[in-house]
Formats: structure tokens, sequence, C-alpha cells
């Protein structure tokens, strides 16, 4: 790894090694006192889980069930960290790779996959989950994010103090969105009001292909800066120090006092999608190296060192994953497709003019097909 630019790791919050040694942190040590030995197998089951319907749903686009998949193979620990530093009242905005934090927000992780059949432009209900749709708009969503964010603060739902009413917004983008001018636009509107937004970046190291070091020649987090936003780096294959950095700046953005950048460094283990061939621009030597840190091989040497992981919990989770990519399977393959017309239902809360007309175009369209004897 290069020892300066965007790919340095001197500056990054690290809380569990790569050997699984749990180290200390003078600054977010506090952070991480609740995490017990139960609650750091949970984050063990959540990775384990979600890694395994990964592979599910990749399985099933090569079988031509899905149109196309995205993977979060590598960025488990960012995700089910961060994830699980949220309460109830913090709102997500994720990309389209966030799965595990869709696992920790209550979405049934076969429905995320109604999208990529081409089904549904989502497939859960975001005020429910506290989780909004996914965004495939590069970085179009951390605008969506600072405005949900601001309207919180101005509802009254920031900085009163009481734990039960306060909340705040994190934001899911990797380091390709950081390029986008929505992104930048999104931090001049959250550092200016004030906005409770946690800008959550999984720099994965790869934009589709273009490798960070093509993006910026200097860490991302240092971004944050430019707009006066604390931003802090942490080791994003270190579940223990995601959860600890989040829970802080989720803390801090509650209080009131502005938005927080985080940079997550982790690696994006598989593909940008499954129509992607990562063999192009990065080398065997290179996976190599990220293999040896992967997040969930991580926590399980910590919690197996500690005696916390044991073989009854192996077996109940190698179970429940076998049972989860059934239901999968057979979810998948019992989904009909719906009317082309349901394209137009729910684009708007209340009934919307353009809207209206667009479908009668496009019923009008469908019955010239009939008039001429055609089938459509």
């Amino acid at each position: 790894m290069e020892a300066h630019g965007p790919h340095t790791d001197d500056d990054l919050v690290t809380m569990l090694t790569r050997t699984g040694e749990r180290i200390p942190h003078p600054d977010f040590d506090r952070y991480a006192e609740d995490l017990d030995a139960a609650t750091l197998r949970r984050m063990w089951h959540d990775m384990t889980v979600v890694r395994a319907f990964d592979n599910e749903a990749t399985s099933l686009q090569r079988q031509g069930e899905l149109g196309l998949w995205v993977q979060s193979l590598g960025q488990e620990a960012a995700q089910i960290g961060s994830g699980h530093a949220l309460n109830g009242n913090d709102f997500v905005f994720p990309s389209y790779r966030e799965h595990g934090v869709a696992l920790t927000r209550g979405v049934d992780l076969p429905e995320i996959l109604r999208i990529f059949r081409g089904l549904q432009h989502g497939a859960w209900d975001p005020e429910a989950h506290r989780f909004h749709l996914y965004t495939l708009v590069i970085g179009a969503h951390s605008l969506h994010a600072t405005g949900y964010a601001m309207a919180m603060d101005r509802d009254g739902l920031v900085g009163t103090g009481d734990p039960a009413r306060d909340g705040a917004v994190v934001c899911y983008f990797g380091d390709g969105a950081t390029s986008q001018g929505d992104v930048s636009e999104a931090m001049v509107f959250a550092a200016v009001h004030d906005a409770p937004v946690v800008f959550f970046v999984q720099n994965n190291q790869f934009a589709i292909s273009e490798p960070v070091t093509r993006q910026s020649r200097v860490p991302l987090a240092q971004r944050g800066a430019g707009f006066g936003i604390p931003s802090v780096r942490v080791d994003g294959n270190d579940v223990v120090a995601c959860y600890a950095v989040t829970r802080w700046a989720l803390e801090r953005a509650r209080s009131g006092v502005g938005p927080v950048l985080i940079e997550a460094f982790t690696y994006r283990m598989g593909a940008h999608t499954t129509s992607d061939d990562p063999t192009r621009y990065r080398t065997r030597a290179d996976e190599s190296y990220w293999a040896e840190r992967d997040p969930i091989a991580r926590l399980d040497t910590y919690l197996s060192s500690l005696g916390e992981l044991g073989d009854d919990a192996r077996e109940a989770v190698a179970a429940e994953v076998k049972e989860l990519g059934r239901r999968t399977r057979e979810t998948v393959r019992s989904w009909e497709v719906p009317a082309v017309g349901s394209m137009f239902e729910h684009v708007y809360a209340e009934p919307h003019a353009t809207v209206d007309a667009e479908r009668a175009w496009f019923e009008r369209y469908e019955r010239s097909f009939a008039d001429q004897g055609v089938h459509a």
C-alpha cells in the first residue's frame, strides 16, 4: 500500500487489528464500551448473514433470475458496525450497495431483489424502517439526505436533549460519489445550516474501474475540512471502530452542532456489479492483500480468542443462512411480472397531472397495437 495520498492508513481509527487483536483508542474507546460479547456475536451474525445473502443474489443473477446485482462483499464491517450505531429516530439514505445497513433496519433481505429483478423501484416502506429507497443516481441522494436533516432540525427533532426525540440522518455513498457535484452541494448546505447529517463514505477504492488515486490526491476525509465539516477516517474492515466512530458522529449530529464526514477505508472484494470484470483493472496481489483483512474473519478471530464463538453459534448461523438461501431462491422465482402500467403508481403521494397525462399517453400507445391487430 502507498505511504501517502488517498491510500494512507496511518491516521485510520482502528480498534480491532487484522489479526483479531483488540487495541485501545484514546478518543473512541468510550463509544465502544457497550459492545459486550453478545452484541459482538450479533454483529458477527449479521455480517455472516448478509454475505451469504450477497453470494446467493450473485448466483441468482448468473442464473438469469436478476437483471443485475450489486455486491457488498468485503464492506460488511462498515455497514453492520455503523448500522448498529443507529437508533429508531435516525433516518438512513442509502445508495444501492447498503444491504448490511438494510438488515440492521429490519428490511427483509429477499425483498431487496425486487429492484434488481426489475419489478419495483423499491420494495419496503421507507418510513416504517427509517431507511430510504435505494438510489442508483450516483450522489443524488446526498441532497435528499441533507434536506431531510434540515427538516428534522426545523421540526424540533434535533438538539432537544431528549434521547426519545432527537435524531439524525446518515447518508451512505462510495468514493466515486465524492467527485459528483451533488455531494459538494449537499455538504455546502449541511455545513451552512448545521444539518444533523453524517456523510458516510465507503471508500472501497474503486469508482467502478477508476481507482481512488485517480479521484483524489489526498484522503477523501480531508474534503470535509473545505466545508468546515469535522471528519474522521476509520478502518472500514473493523466493525468495532466503525460502530464507535459512527456512534460518536451520530451523538454529535443529534445534539444539533452540525454534520460529520466519515471515511471508512475498506475494499470492494467483489465486482462493482455483476456486469463488471474487476480483473481488468486490479491485480490478484491486491485481492490477496485485502483477503487477509477480511472483516468477518477479523471479528471471528477476536471472538474465538475470547471463547465467545462456539460450535453451537456457528451451526445455528449455518442453518439460518441455508434457510435464507432457500427462501430467497423460492421467493424470487415466485414473483410474477406486474402490469406495465403499475410503473405510474406511487410516483407521488398525491395525484399528479403530469403523471396522469403520461399514463393516458401510454394507455393510448398500448391500445394502438391492438387496434392494428398486433400483439403488444
